[in-house]
């Protein structure tokens, strides 16, 4: 059984805004280590294993890659860079000893990457400053090194500067690798110890986990399999196959103290293996800590548009919780959409890639309501309930107090933006807290954006709505921002009840502050007075809170000239046909259904 000394293994993971190139970082490093990607098998990314990671060019699920370099072992550990998935960050972190932190000459620093630098720091992970992109035309390299310095505090030639398209400088960061990481801390004789990092089900080897070995080492023999156990689970498996990520799965039957790999667990049911959870292969060892269990923030219901779909949708949304631990989903019934589920995500970016999956792997169409969040309520006997949509809402004169979700939002700007941009968060109910200016200009370094930091308290749902896009219009694409949950505060809620020709749509009501409760729904009525058809008699659209109407807009009926064939004669004679249509257009009110086409009903959702 072959053994790397530990002096010799560094294990590293790469922190990096979304599009700053971190994926063909990656890449470039295994080619530089010589790892054979067959032609058939390389894309553009070769560690973005889905289709929607290589379109949407980000990296979703963590993968893992060992690679050798002047007789090191260097492990890879992939993080994914979206605001959504920091809690993954956070566990592939704690997976390593150092960090890249790639910044893109272009764009400079984001406020994602001061975060997750604030986050590798806690952990006590050694950094690597490198800047990409240095091939593009027009940058300002001194410009990226100076905020580089100011903003995160490394010493000028710490810097690595590279061109991950290009290849250049390539070889001097896994050099630098080499020298700044240091090798795991670990003892082989202990019993095992190894955080799971990972998990995915595969159709032949059931759920495997990425793990990295602490202490101890795990091994399997055909005819000894020795059984593990998973600890905060109190649960125990035998290993059907150990190995290592080339970047594919490689049966070696062991891995070693410090390395990272892989376990075949033979199980189908990946809600047994959480990430963050230690596995060992003793009961008594003492779990590894710092895992929290992933919350969704954010709801939504998701329908399919027919019928047949319901079960394909069930399946894959099966299917992606195999894969997705922060994903949950439970039945949910409308009169108007049928049969759907309701689903908890991490966050909006987490809704739209699961969305985007079930249409495009399962070939689901999806009508999906408005995203929502979890508010507590006091009851007046005393008795608390979570609600997340508009009709587990208790009656008013049940309810003592409502609390709903706030977040501290960090956002990162040029401080030219600072006005709007402060405008925005008050329109979306922000509490101001405070401006950080991240630079301090000394008198060597002139830095031609001065960069500030803006802290505030924010109810959640405000930032479910269209929050981010209006950030990137205001700022012009320069803005960025981070979040996290603080606690539940007091707030003065109300349901708002969408009426369409006096009948209520549950599907369309909505929960929303007292205050601006009445522009929300004026601005619905008016989108669905130009989505909703015409029909042969006048509908009206209501919003209304309790019994009270505090909109109101009308789709006009049409009107067929019933008159057409009269020509000349008594005048009372048209007035007695239209006063007769006007009677059938009564009648036919009453029984008359209003038909609400699925199109119109997803654009009005969109709102």
């Amino acid at each position: 059984m072959g053994s790397t000394n530990i002096e010799k293994i560094r294990n590293f993971s790469i922190i990096a805004h979304i599009d700053h190139g971190k994926s063909t970082l990656a890449d470039r490093l295994l080619e530089a280590a010589h790892i054979d990607i067959s032609r058939d098998k390389r894309k553009d990314r070769i560690l973005d294993r889905l289709d929607l990671e290589q379109e949407k060019g980000i990296t979703i699920k963590l993968q893992a890659c060992k690679m050798m370099w002047r007789g090191y072992q260097l492990n890879l550990i992939d993080t994914p860079g979206h605001v959504d998935f920091s809690y993954e960050v956070s566990r592939s972190l704690a997976a390593c000893e150092a960090a890249i932190l790639l910044v893109d000459a272009s764009q400079g620093i984001q406020a994602q990457t001061i975060s997750n630098t604030q986050k590798a720091l806690e952990l006590g992970l050694t950094l690597i400053p490198v800047i990409n992109k240095i091939d593009l035309p027009n940058i300002d390299i001194t410009e990226r090194e100076n905020e580089i310095i100011q903003l995160l505090g490394f010493k000028r030639e710490e810097i690595v500067k590279i061109s991950a398209k290009t290849g250049e400088g390539i070889e001097s960061l896994l050099d630098t690798i080499i020298n700044t990481c240091p090798p795991p801390k670990g003892e082989s004789d202990k019993p095992l110890k190894s955080l799971i990092f990972d998990s995915f089900y595969d159709e032949h080897r059931g759920v495997v986990i990425a793990i990295r070995v602490f202490d101890g080492k795990v091994e399997y023999i055909t005819n000894r399999v020795k059984e593990l156990y998973i600890l905060q689970k109190k649960q125990s498996f035998k290993p059907t196959e150990i190995g290592i990520f080339t970047p594919t799965l490689e049966e070696t039957g062991y891995i070693n103290t410090g390395e990272v790999g892989y376990i075949s667990t033979g199980f189908k049911d990946i809600s047994m293996f959480t990430v963050g959870d230690t596995i060992s292969d003793s009961k008594d060892t003492k779990p590894l800590e710092g895992y929290k269990v992933p919350k969704p923030n954010v709801f939504a219901t998701f329908f399919p548009t027919t019928t047949e779909q319901y079960e394909p949708l069930k399946i894959g949304l099966n299917k992606l919780s195999m894969n997705d631990a922060s994903l949950s989903f439970s039945d949910q019934r409308s009169a108007l959409l049928g049969s759907g589920f309701r689903c908890g995500f991490l966050g909006l970016l987490h809704m739209e890639i699961i969305q985007e999956r079930l249409e495009r792997e399962y070939d689901i169409d999806l009508i999906i309501t408005a995203p929502t969040v979890e508010y507590k309520i006091t009851k007046r006997d005393n008795t608390e309930l979570i609600i997340q949509t508009p009709s587990e809402l208790p009656n008013p004169e049940e309810i003592e107090e409502i609390k709903e979700p706030i977040v501290r939002l960090q956002i990162m700007t040029p401080d030219r933006y600072i006005g709007p941009l402060m405008e925005l968060c008050q329109y979306k109910r922000g509490v101001y807290v405070n401006t950080k200016y991240l630079t301090e200009s000394s008198d060597n370094m002139q830095l031609k954006d001065q960069y500030i930091i803006l802290n505030y308290d924010i109810p959640l749902a405000s930032l479910v709505s269209n929050f981010f896009d209006l950030l990137k219009n205001r700022s012009n694409g320069y803005a960025s921002m981070e979040y996290e949950l603080i606690d539940f505060f007091p707030v003065d809620l109300v349901k708002v009840s969408v009426l369409v020709n006096h009948e209520e749509i549950p599907a369309l009501s909505f929960l929303e502050t007292r205050e601006l409760a009445q522009s929300k729904a004026s601005k619905l009525l008016k989108v669905m007075k130009k989505e909703i058809p015409r029909q042969q008699f006048p509908v009206p659209l209501q919003a209304a809170i309790g019994g009270k109407i505090i909109a109101r807009e009308d789709v006009k009926g049409y009107r067929k000239d019933v008159t057409a064939k009269l020509y000349g004669g008594d005048y009372t004679r048209r007035l007695k046909l239209l006063e007769k249509q006007k009677k059938g257009k009564k009648r036919l009110k009453q029984i008359g259904e209003v038909v609400i086409p699925q199109e119109a009903f997803l654009s009005i959702l969109k709102t």
